[in-house]
């Protein structure tokens, strides 16, 4: 028999998940502000502690509490891909062409390489591996959406699979390949055998065939898509990541974890066994950071020290705990709302630092405590003001429209799994839009 927890609203039971974003989002904001106007005390800080792992992780783990439930909710893989493609997409080509065409390029956020090779940048960013592909993001902080996307892909093929309720031993999997294999898988690697041109070409067909078979509708062809999704997703994070094996394989770990803090709340699985499964992906979270991220990981993952990642790591898990003991109190207003907006903070903060460092060339640099205050206040205020409109503008049409398509082929869910019970009903009957959305990045 399925438990049930007693909840005040749908409202107040994703408040605390907003909270937890809209505070990575902002972290994550200042902490590459930081690098702009406070270079010596940002330096410091990140000896000891990176800002920018707090608020991947923090994040990484509320996109693993909610987005299986959001897939479950309707037991539909169709529907699940046009709410999530229509969720990404129209936020990050509107960023991305307005950061390529607002701002010189020498001040650009937009890579070099978007300028230097357009067509195969543009091809590799469409895919949303481009981290995995040997080339940069177009927008630095899309790089988190590579993870995001293999996540997709593995969270699709357990659902079809039925193994969809194995949370807790995925992450234990990931989590000790980690420790164990970290650093033998660093010395895997793609690209001599393939150039950087054959393998976006090869991941661009991979990923079309696999999208227009979940899209399909039918069984067979979107458990086939799952599959090569999946598979192409692991071999490039394994074999050819930008970011060290153990790092990205801890990443996927961290995010079944939250699943597995998911089903646990839900009553899907024992409380004592989601302790065990959380432990152990913390405990090799932190061995392997003390034990890996070494002078030539920190080329990859821009981390300092192995104090400053670890310190991180547990940090963004203590932040995503807090928030969890106290999801059923009554969450600050400012800090939901800016949840509610921080898949355009991730992406407008990084072009909005290169615009300031553009203007600051014409007005000179600030010298001086009070100075330096005036700008981050006044970048903190356009940040908000434009990623409320870019969040009206942009994604809730976007939102909506996803909306619209499914609910014309609104129906009973498709064989592979149940829908979830209590708020995510009361949210759908509702009509209102309660899942997060992508977060914070560091890089």
């Amino acid at each position: 028999m399925r438990s049930r927890i007693s909840v005040p609203s749908a409202a107040a039971r994703f408040g605390w998940l907003d909270v937890v974003r809209g505070i990575a989002a902002l972290t994550v904001a200042l902490h590459h502000l930081s690098g702009e106007l406070f270079v010596g005390f940002g330096a410091s800080v990140r000896e000891w502690f990176d800002p920018g792992i707090f608020g991947v992780m923090a994040f990484f783990l509320v996109s693993g509490y909610i987005v299986p439930a959001s897939l479950e909710r309707r037991g539909d893989v169709r529907g699940f891909w046009i709410g999530r493609l229509l969720r990404l997409y129209p936020l990050c080509v509107v960023v991305f062409v307005a950061a390529a065409m607002l701002v010189p390029q020498r001040f650009s956020a937009v890579d070099v390489s978007v300028h230097e090779h357009p067509l195969l940048a543009a091809v590799a960013n469409a895919t949303m591996l481009q981290d995995l592909l040997g080339l940069r993001s177009g927008l630095p902080v899309m790089w988190t959406l590579t993870y995001e996307m293999v996540f997709y892909y593995l969270v699709t093929l357990l659902f079809m699979t039925g193994a969809h309720r194995r949370s807790g031993p995925v992450a234990v999997v990931f989590a000790g390949a980690a420790l164990l294999l970290g650093p033998w898988a660093a010395a895997w690697s793609l690209r001599p055998e393939f150039t950087v041109r054959q393998l976006t070409a090869g991941t661009a067909l991979v990923v079309a065939v696999g999208l227009l078979f979940l899209l399909t509708g039918r069984r067979a062809a979107q458990l086939a898509g799952a599959t090569l999704l999946a598979g192409l997703g692991l071999v490039l994070m394994i074999a050819n990541g930008r970011s060290t094996p153990w790092e990205s394989m801890l990443i996927l770990a961290t995010m079944f974890s939250g699943t597995v803090i998911y089903r646990a709340e839900r009553g899907q699985i024992r409380q004592g066994a989601a302790w065990a499964y959380c432990g152990f992906v913390l405990a090799a979270g932190t061995a392997a950071g003390l034990l890996y991220d070494d002078k030539q990981a920190q080329i990859r993952t821009w981390t300092a020290s192995p104090i400053a990642w670890v310190s991180a790591f547990l940090a963004g898990w203590a932040l995503f705990a807090a928030a969890l003991l106290l999801r059923r109190r009554r969450m600050p207003a400012a800090l939901t709302w800016l949840g509610l907006v921080s898949f355009s903070v991730y992406l407008l903060h990084r072009p909005l630092i290169a615009a300031m460092s553009w203007l600051m060339e014409k007005v000179g640099h600030p010298h001086g405590t009070a100075q330096q205050l005036f700008w981050v206040v006044a970048f903190l205020s356009v940040l908000l003001m434009l990623s409320a409109l870019t969040y009206h503008l942009v994604e809730l049409p976007g939102q909506r429209l996803g909306r619209r398509l499914l609910d014309r082929r609104s129906g009973p869910p498709a064989e592979g799994g149940a829908v979830a019970s209590g708020p995510y009903q009361v949210a759908a009957q509702r009509g209102r839009h309660l899942l997060p959305r992508i977060g914070p990045s560091r890089r």
